[in-house]
């Protein structure tokens, strides 16, 4: 292309002086006439390639190479004026300037663009699929722009943008050819095969509208991950996947105070219990991102440790990691971590949290949960740690399970610990279920819809409040940074989730239809199970802090003294056979519930 540019650049100061004078160039001004041929496609030669112009693939060049190149050739027009207004090597008449100027960049540019064009994927192929773009923003013209530039199976034919201004234009080369609201009648005139959803920025309610008006044609519909998830990532046909789940839950990003967090964390020594686990592990990523000193990942299962440890030293932490395999009920063995590591921030999220299994299991739900809380809480305060946040559920409240009833129990322990340490912030934070973490029904529900259904679900009328692991997990950091000891933190879990709703969602983004291709089936409440959980004892002692995401209630004193509440977790631990029992003696407000149960009681 360098020698195409030295050849155009030198026609150019020929037409200048060919048609400022005439066809055959006079004899008095060739001599001038070659300087300046020289001079000129000298000048464009040598800014294009220190500009980097022959290294641009220009059959997959987009605006912004363009752009560069007028940019480039304006720079070398002027340093040939200039050049020539000082050394004066060639008589110029202002006209024969203007035209040499305009025809270069004429021809320089045209053959930039022929290029391009001569390698344009025609319209015409019938084999690729036709693809609408939802969103004629920054994202949807570089998706735009890169499905035009390969030869994948999507064909680009035209945007939909809710702005007015966009609508009737061309962008990328595509039309803009109506709004959201026109997307089942535009796919239809179009016969469109693929939708695209090129909103980063959307939120959850959004793209959930757009599902729910696609759902029904029989598309395939693709999304451009979230902001969040591209992370300066670059914008290209890759990036593309199916709509998941949690893009339609309607939550809103979660902005922290990276100031007050990073205030705790920087430099500190930090233990997360139940490091392996789905929040654990996320606690431990998003803790590494704020500079602590050291983490320590203990974990009671050697495996989950061992993958996570893998995970974090491919992405190359930065920050010392200790793994201890230990279990948290043990206090011969947290004793030996906390006199040997002296941890100044704990999160403890290390618990067993599966309702049904735990309804037969009651002594070692209060072993890990119960126990384990106020081992972990006691070596904290005797080796003066400065904060612990235990990582608590709306289960605890009313409790009508075992998992519930012990987490309550777990709160209630870490209430005493704070008045037996002061010099230690002991916090808890308590929110619902959380998508795709272990145990929750999305995975159930995928590996059913995978086998072909049926999908159970409990009740028609179950409800739960969902959040996304690192929603809640950047919510319980942002707690722990709020907290001065004694505080419950409640998450702000937006509106509870009907499942069988969600069951249907599920199928669908699958590809089926619920009850026709996969069937539901009712199976019935189980045993500690409610129609909906609850997220307050007493919602008047609620208040809002400066997160608006974040609630918080001081932990309401034990009903049972010390000594009573100790005496029957440690009777409990060698009598299971009167674990439940001793159990609702700690948790008077624990009701087993074995059939139907009903939400109400002291709710929220």
């Amino acid at each position: 292309m360098a020698v195409l540019d030295i050849l155009f650049l030198s026609i150019a100061a020929y037409l200048g002086y060919a048609i400022r004078l005439s066809l055959f160039i006079p004899e008095l001004y060739l001599p001038d006439c070659l300087r300046a041929a020289l001079a000129f496609s000298a000048s464009g030669a040598a800014v294009f390639a220190l500009g980097g112009q022959y290294r641009i693939l220009w059959t997959q060049a987009g605006f912004e190479d363009y752009l560069r190149f007028t940019k480039l050739y304006v720079l070398a027009a002027l340093f040939f004026f200039f050049a020539n207004f000082v050394w004066r090597f060639a008589l110029l008449p202002r006209t024969t300037l203007a035209i040499l100027l305009f025809s270069g960049f004429f021809f320089c540019s045209g053959l930039r663009v022929s290029w391009r064009l001569a390698h344009e994927p025609s319209p015409a192929q019938t084999s690729r699929q036709r693809t609408l773009i939802v969103g004629a923003g920054e994202a949807g013209i570089l998706l735009a722009r890169d499905l035009l530039r390969n030869s994948g199976d999507l064909l680009p034919v035209a945007f939909v943008d809710d702005d007015p201004q966009k609508i009737g234009k061309r962008v990328a080369g595509l039309d803009v050819i109506g709004d959201t609201e026109r997307l089942t009648e535009i796919i239809g005139e179009q016969d469109i095969g693929v939708v695209l959803i090129a909103i980063p920025s959307a939120l959850g309610r959004k793209i959930r509208s757009l599902y729910d008006q696609l759902a029904p044609l029989g598309v395939k519909v693709r999304i451009l991950p979230s902001l969040r998830e591209l992370a300066g990532g670059y914008i290209s046909v890759n990036r593309l996947r199916s709509v998941k789940l949690e893009d339609l839950l309607g939550r809103d990003p979660v902005t922290i105070d990276l100031q007050a967090i990073s205030g705790y964390l920087r430099g500190r020594r930090v233990l997360v219990t139940g490091a392996g686990g789905s929040i654990g592990s996320e606690i431990v990523r998003q803790v590494i991102r704020n500079e602590p000193g050291e983490l320590l990942l203990l974990g009671h299962g050697e495996q989950s440790i061992y993958l996570l440890m893998e995970a974090l030293q491919r992405e190359g932490p930065g920050v010392p990691l200790h793994p201890i395999i230990a279990d948290v009920a043990d206090e011969t063995a947290v004793e030996d971590l906390f006199r040997r590591w002296r941890p100044q921030v704990i999160f403890h999220a290390a618990a067993h949290k599966h309702v049904p299994l735990m309804e037969s299991c009651p002594r070692e739900a209060l072993r890990v949960n119960a126990l384990g809380t106020r081992t972990v809480a006691r070596a904290a305060g005797r080796r003066g740690a400065e904060r612990m946040v235990l990582i608590s559920t709306d289960k605890a409240v009313n409790p009508s399970s075992v998992m519930g009833a012990t987490k309550r129990l777990a709160e209630k322990l870490l209430e005493q610990e704070q008045r037996n340490y002061p010099s230690t912030a002991f916090m808890a934070v308590r929110f619902g279920n959380v998508l795709g973490s272990r145990g929750s029904v999305i995975p159930k529900f995928e590996l059913q819809i995978a086998a072909g259904g049926p999908v159970t679900v409990t009740a028609p009328r179950m409800k739960r409040y969902f959040m996304l692991i690192p929603e809640a997990v950047s919510l319980v950091i942002q707690a722990g940074a709020m907290g001065r000891g004694g505080e419950l933190f409640v998450l702000d879990m937006g509106e509870p989730v009907v499942i069988t709703e969600m069951a249907e969602l599920l199928i669908r983004l699958h590809g089926y239809e619920p009850y026709r291709d996969i069937p539901i089936v009712f199976t019935g409440i189980r045993p500690g199970e409610k129609l909906e959980e609850e997220l307050f004892y007493e919602p008047s002692s609620v208040h809002p802090t400066s997160h608006p995401k974040v609630f918080t209630a001081h932990l309401r004193a034990a009903q049972n003294s010390e000594a009573e509440l100790n005496d029957r977790l440690e009777r409990s631990m060698t009598h299971p056979e009167s674990a439940l029992s001793l159990l609702c003696g700690m948790v008077p407000e624990y009701a087993p519930r074995s059939g139907v149960a009903s939400p109400h009681g002291s709710s929220s």
